[in-house]
């Protein structure tokens, strides 16, 4: 029997029961839409964690302070000053595969200029802070190696603080007092957006951090350290010479715990991006259960169907039909049930990711290969589910099939 009739009378017996077939196709149809949609959202997750950990700069090492153990009780990140200035100048000096450090410190601070004041996050930085997180300069300058010396008087300002205290107004040059310490305004900063923890990146204010620790907040110690190595695949051995020269220099033996944390790029994502994988593989699981389901479903309309027509299975082969032939015809049927449902469910996967990109202005992106993937493993339920089915009905003898009633 040529393929193309085969694939005329499948579609003809699908036909006949259109409400059983289309509920036949609902498990394949729910796990498909559900991977594409899980796909979706999982890529735009990937990429918004992406794009956060961009806005970090490129090929960065964070240090924090902290990571102690003091009478049994381990502290966190930044819970305990442990890292000196001099410290960063020894990476910057000792440490051949770092391109730039910034020792940094950071609070809180109310801001106030004119009548207006706004409670903002405040940075202590070096020189080379805004180059290392290419945060690019909307207008005027950032502060220079020599105002951190002098321990100036000066700041730049996120477009979030210039906004809350100047409205439209260019903030360059405008006078801001922090906790009653003027500062003159040198430079506004490009947006940058939400930080991987949720928060506004341009709501800061930042100053060089030898003015913050002396004038502002009296921290003798720093907190972190942003450190920038000279390239991607230098990242693994710069953290491990700065581990390596922190030790040294804290004086820690060997098998004690370290009094910081270093953490680099790779690290940061990784951690950013935990609960999305587990959630990714959770609804991995649901849309698998999903087609798994399916193709029970349709073996069960196949074993249904193989009952119901063994007359028609018995007339064919008494006209010249052969067992391959009713092999195929069935089989047909379970792969075009599984390949119809497979595009129904690709185009309820676009439109769930489309519906919830729209409901949670959350960006969506489905590869083509994912679609691909997709309608061949819905072929494939259709072929594994099917094949039982149709070599019973193959398997059936010619005249007992014609005396079935």
């Amino acid at each position: 029997m040529k393929l193309a009739a085969t694939f005329r009378i499948a579609l003809r017996a699908l036909r006949r029961n259109k409400m059983r077939s289309v509920l036949t196709m609902l498990g394949i149809i729910i796990g498909v839409g559900a991977v594409i949609a899980m796909v979706g959202i999982g890529n735009g997750a990937r990429a918004q964690v992406e794009t956060q950990i961009a806005s970090l700069g490129k090929n960065m090492i964070l240090i924090f302070s902290g990571s102690t153990t003091s009478s049994g009780v381990r502290t966190g990140w930044g819970s305990a000053g442990t890292l000196k200035i001099e410290d960063a100048e020894a990476i910057a000096r000792e440490i051949p595969t770092v391109a730039s450090v910034s020792p940094e410190i950071r609070s809180t601070a109310q801001v106030a200029a004119g009548n207006q004041n706004w409670l903002t996050q405040l940075l202590g930085e070096g020189p080379d802070y805004f180059e290392m997180r290419q945060w690019e300069i909307a207008a005027g300058a950032t502060f220079t190696e020599q105002e951190v010396r002098a321990a100036s008087k000066v700041a730049v300002i996120g477009r979030t603080t210039a906004t809350q205290l100047f409205g439209s107004a260019d903030p360059v040059g405008q006078v801001i007092r922090v906790k009653n310490v003027p500062f003159l305004i040198t430079g506004l900063l490009k947006p940058k957006g939400m930080s991987l923890m949720g928060s506004d990146q341009d709501d800061v204010v930042i100053v060089p951090y030898t003015t913050a620790m002396k004038r502002l907040t009296g921290d003798v110690k720093l907190r972190s350290i942003n450190v920038q190595a000279v390239s991607a695949k230098s990242l693994p051995q710069t953290q491990q010479q700065i581990t390596a020269l922190l030790r040294q220099r804290h004086r820690i033996a060997s098998g004690m715990d370290d009094d910081f944390t270093v953490r680099g790029q790779q690290e940061i994502a990784e951690m950013a991006t935990a609960t999305s994988k587990i959630l990714t593989y959770l609804l991995g699981a649901i849309a698998f259960v999903s087609l798994l389901v399916g193709g029970i479903g349709i073996m069960n309309i196949m074993l249904v169907s193989v009952t119901e027509r063994t007359r028609e299975i018995g007339i064919r082969m008494a006209v010249g039909a052969h067992g391959r032939d009713i092999l195929l015809q069935f089989l047909v049927e379970a792969v075009t049930l599984g390949c119809l449902g497979g595009v129904l469910g690709i185009g309820l996967g676009y439109a769930a990711s489309e519906i919830i990109s729209r409901l949670t202005d959350w960006p969506t992106t489905i590869p083509l290969f994912m679609v691909f993937l997709s309608f061949t493993f819905s072929a494939v339920i259709g072929i594994a589910f099917g094949l039982y089915p149709a070599w019973k009905a193959a398997a059936l003898n010619p005249i007992d099939a014609l005396r079935y009633e």
